[in-house]
């Protein structure tokens, strides 16, 4: 460059997504990677095969989902009730209009939420149910539209 002339540079425009909020909290992104996740998807397999293990996932997903404080699932509360409430209605063989790949989304992320050897310990109180947020919210944007289709279904009867 010449002497006595400066280049500008200009300051790029941080953008607002969510996948910048996600950057910003390092668990968010682990929790997806972890290797509870990827055992979770690889038993979602075997759950949906199987109607009894199934069932017993549900059991001990509606339990725990009873006991566990709602503020870190934020606008997911909903969502989780209905990953629940549709996986009970597979095993029971009244509800079986969900492709596969979202079922198993489905079921991983609610036997995440049930594993106690998750990436962050449940007892840590507020911080050790943000993974299972974090997974359920994951799980929620890959199967949104069968989770709505669902709930409509559960609505009008059909």
């Amino acid at each position: 460059m010449p002497k006595g002339k400066t280049k500008t540079i200009k300051a790029r425009k941080p953008r607002s997504t969510s996948q910048d909020v996600s950057a910003t909290v390092p668990y968010q992104k682990a929790a997806i990677r972890s290797s509870a996740f990827a055992k979770a998807i690889l038993d979602a397999k075997s759950y949906a095969s199987d109607r009894e293990r199934l069932a017993e996932l549900f059991k001990e997903a509606a339990a725990k989902t009873a006991r566990i404080p709602k503020e870190p699932f934020k606008d997911t509360w909903p969502y989780l009730q209905a990953m629940l409430r549709l996986i009970r209605a597979y095993y029971r063989g009244e509800y079986r209009h969900v492709p596969q790949d979202e079922l198993l989304s489905i079921i991983a992320a609610i036997g995440y939420l049930v594993d106690p050897f998750d990436l962050i310990p449940d007892e840590i109180p507020f911080l050790g149910f943000l993974d299972d947020a974090t997974v359920v919210a994951f799980a929620v944007g890959r199967t949104r539209q069968t989770l709505n289709d669902f709930m409509t279904w559960e609505v009008s009867g059909d």
